[in-house]
């Protein structure tokens, strides 16, 4: 039972970057633009929250320098897609790509070659009073750390404003029909631009999560596909934020329980098996999925007409 209960709270745990940036890019997608510079995003997230955190000795600071840093990718990657109309996967590829030399080449620039890792102290949990006393439940639920909570509040905030509000009507409609939105006087480029931004703050923060709170440092391999999983699960997700909190604990349980069976040290079980799984979850559940709501102009740019 104890292995149980460590398993399940520490897939809640490793399922809390994707659920975050997956909700970003459901907010994104709804109003018709696919971040495909999430896995940079996710990476300049994690440089950016360690640089934040190592230099200043502030947690704190080190979640709003990877929120600036996923604001500023997201930044380039907005303005390239949505004003200048350059294609969204080409151009979010490219910027991935040209985030990994970024981070390796000024990481090597401000720390140099440290012969030992440099690290900080991963932020710590919080056990809810009361609450984290309840059998099973409370070990798994309420004794998680603060961004996993606030990810848990984010998730019903981000539904209501999409399904039940104006504003959510709003951004929906630039993903569903743009121009009849640009009709009845929204000005779609600003509501996808802005969209882009928050769901870069989103990802900054998920990045920051892996450097911040689950290792305690960096490196160039820290997020590893992350990106793109979140990506996916907002597919899986149906662009629902509900959701995408659902496929977010599949994967951050396929992900415990590889980091479980590579801390047994089992032979007869490759540990390479286990890291994979997540991915190849991906592949099997996009593939499975049936009755995808796709927003109708998804990956369209909208150019006005004058």
């Amino acid at each position: 039972m104890e292995v149980f209960i460590n398993l399940i709270a520490r897939a809640f745990f490793m399922s809390t970057p994707l659920v975050l940036g997956a909700v970003g890019e459901v907010i994104a997608e709804r109003t018709g633009m696919m971040v495909t510079a999430v896995e940079g995003i996710f990476l300049i997230g994690a440089w950016g929250g360690f640089l934040g955190a190592y230099l200043s000795g502030n947690m704190l600071i080190g979640f709003l320098t990877a929120m600036a840093c996923g604001m500023a990718v997201a930044l380039i990657y907005g303005v390239t897609t949505v004003y200048m109309y350059q294609h969204q996967i080409v151009m979010g590829t490219a910027i991935a790509i040209l985030v990994t030399g970024f981070c390796s080449f000024f990481y090597r620039i401000i720390f140099g070659t440290p012969t030992t890792p440099l690290t900080v102290t991963p932020l710590s949990d919080i056990a809810i009073p009361v609450l984290s006393d309840i059998p099973v439940i409370g070990r798994i639920l309420f004794e998680q750390n603060l961004v996993t909570y606030l990810t848990w509040i984010l998730v019903p905030i981000v539904f209501y404003v999409l399904f039940r509000t104006s504003l959510g009507l709003t951004l929906r409609s630039c993903g569903e029909n743009p121009a009849a939105a640009d009709a009845a006087g929204i000005n779609v480029q600003r509501v996808r631009f802005l969209a882009v931004l928050l769901a870069g703050v989103l990802g900054g923060i998920a990045g920051a999560y892996y450097s911040l709170c689950n290792v305690g440092m960096y490196n160039a391999q820290i997020i590893g596909g992350r990106g793109w999983i979140a990506f996916g699960i907002c597919f899986l997700g149906n662009w629902n934020p509900v959701g995408s909190l659902i496929f977010g604990i599949v994967f951050g349980i396929s992900e415990a329980v590889g980091t479980y069976v590579r801390a047994l040290g089992l032979s007869s079980v490759p540990s390479e098996l286990f890291s994979m799984l997540p991915y190849v979850l991906v592949i099997v559940l996009t593939v499975c999925r049936k009755n995808l709501h796709v927003p109708d102009k998804l990956g369209v740019n909208y150019v006005k007409e004058e």
